[in-house]
């Protein structure tokens, strides 16, 4: 059966309205000290959000005060400072990771130095700010690859590892696996002698403990998930080929993205291209439920044919040949299991260090039995400095029920603000952007840093920017919307 989708039309349309200022009240601004980073891979955040939002309406922020060092700072509702503790780093350190949980904050620092890589974690109380100790979660070869960290949804499990390599190709990954209190609950390797020359993998962590690691082998074709229990030596695994051959085309992966649930469902979304001519071919999604016997759902694809490449056209009022540097952002479920997939397109301006472009936004809706419902593009154009670039422009979103919020740095006639676009999750239908009312400064300085957006509620929003080219400091407000 073919799926019809809404009328982009329809869809498209409330995009082009003229914005207006929605009915919001900035009930408090305070002055805020940032320094932007320096990382020398700028296409790569290793913590692209640095404030996390808590259930009193407070909120945790990841603060680069100097070169020399951070700060983890908990603020009440009313931008009260509450403490402020300060975490210096070293020339050989950065920072790898940031999560909490309902009790505590953790940090995670790498280190590099003459002999080996790091990985450790510090915790902060979420009461007193009181910071605890190092704890090394992991060590690898000063000639491995870079070691990594991530999170379980709650933050209540820490999961860190180092690749084991054959000539720079990866033969098995060793992991360790932390509890909310840091203490070692499990070692594991997960042995990937099996597979080819060839394939990528990512590991993610559930609230219980659980490891789901992804692989994309043959060619990039064949998308395999594989469960870790902590308290068995059972490995599940389900797989799905994404690509092959159709129509004559080879078609292979080309972009992943992926987003564990707190039920520990796993969403899968994909970027299909065609191998020789490196066109654009499809989107695929797919949901892994490893619960009971397990049950894996694949989605329709959703192609990208000529008119599609006309309705982004239309929607940027463009004349592009073909589909070009759009990579998957992030996959949205609510709590009736209606999934967004959201893209972006983004590039550089051409060379190294040039300005960095980011432009519109592809939304792809399905239902909670995965079947796609509406697509839309919303057409938005961005542009900052190389140094900033991957801070200071793209999006942040939430949901709240069927409401996806999508929140912007633009000008739109001749306005400079934070715009909020709604879109609803079960229809697709996006209203116009609306301003805040923030006036942020439209010049070449750093005037938004995204890194610290995040919804207190539906309709209070934090967020970091200058108010004006006249002032050259940060302020962070918080946004009520009526």
């Amino acid at each position: 059966m073919r799926l019809t989708f809404l009328s982009f039309s329809i869809l498209l349309g409330s995009t082009l309205l003229a914005p207006k200022v929605m009915q919001a009240q900035k009930t408090k601004s305070v002055s805020f000290a940032y320094l932007p980073e320096q990382s020398y891979d700028r296409y790569n955040q290793r913590v692209s959000q640095k404030t996390l939002s808590q259930s009193d309406g407070g909120f945790l922020i990841l603060a680069h005060k100097s070169v020399s060092g951070y700060a983890v700072e908990r603020y009440d509702g009313e931008l009260k400072r509450v403490w402020s503790t300060d975490l210096p780093l070293t020339a050989e350190e950065s920072i790898e990771g940031f999560a909490q949980s309902n009790q505590q904050a953790t940090v995670v620092i790498y280190r590099k130095t003459s002999a080996a890589q790091q990985l450790t974690a510090y915790t902060f109380d979420l009461k007193t700010g009181q910071k605890s100790a190092g704890k090394k979660l992991i060590e690898a070869g000063l000639r491995d690859r870079r070691p990594g960290v991530t999170f379980s949804p709650d933050g209540t499990h820490t999961i860190a590892w180092r690749y084991l390599t054959r000539e720079q190709q990866i033969k098995a990954i060793l992991a360790n696996v932390y509890d909310a209190q840091l203490s070692q609950v499990k070692e594991r390797t997960y042995d990937f002698h099996d597979q080819g020359a060839f394939f990528s993998t990512t590991v993610s962590l559930g609230n219980d403990g659980t490891q789901y690691v992804t692989l994309l082998s043959d060619g990039m074709k064949k998308l395999s998930v594989r469960r870790y229990l902590n308290t068995s030596t059972e490995v599940k695994v389900m797989s799905v080929a994404l690509g092959g051959v159709f129509g004559g085309q080879e078609v292979m992966v080309f972009d992943t993205k992926f987003s564990l649930q707190p039920d520990n469902t796993l969403y899968a979304a994909a970027i299909c291209t065609e191998r020789k001519t490196g066109l654009y071919h499809s989107l695929k999604a797919v949901r892994f439920d490893f619960t009971d016997e397990g049950d894996m759902k694949f989605a329709p694809e959703v192609k990208f044919s000529p008119d599609y490449l006309a309705e982004v056209n239309k929607a940027t009022q463009g004349t592009s040949k073909r589909l070009e540097d759009i990579y998957l952002a992030q996959l949205l479920v609510n709590e009736d299991k209606q999934l967004v997939i959201i893209a972006q397109k983004q590039y550089e301006e051409g060379g190294e260090n040039s300005p960095i472009h980011s432009r519109e936004l592809h939304l792809f809706g399905y239902n909670e039995f995965l079947a796609p419902r509406w697509h839309t593009i919303i057409n938005k154009n961005q542009v900052a400095p190389p140094a900033e670039a991957f801070s200071s422009i793209g999006f942040r979103a939430a949901i709240f029920g069927p409401d996806l919020q999508l929140l912007t740095e633009e000008t739109i006639k001749g306005k400079s603000d934070l715009y909020v676009r709604h879109v609803d999750m079960t229809t697709g239908v996006v209203q116009e952007p609306k301003g805040l009312g923030l006036k942020v400064a439209n010049d070449q300085n750093l005037a938004y840093v995204k890194d610290f957006t995040t919804w207190a509620d539906a309709k209070t929003i934090i967020g970091v920017s200058r108010p004006s080219k006249k002032s050259a400091a940060l302020m962070l407000n918080k946004i009520v919307v009526k």
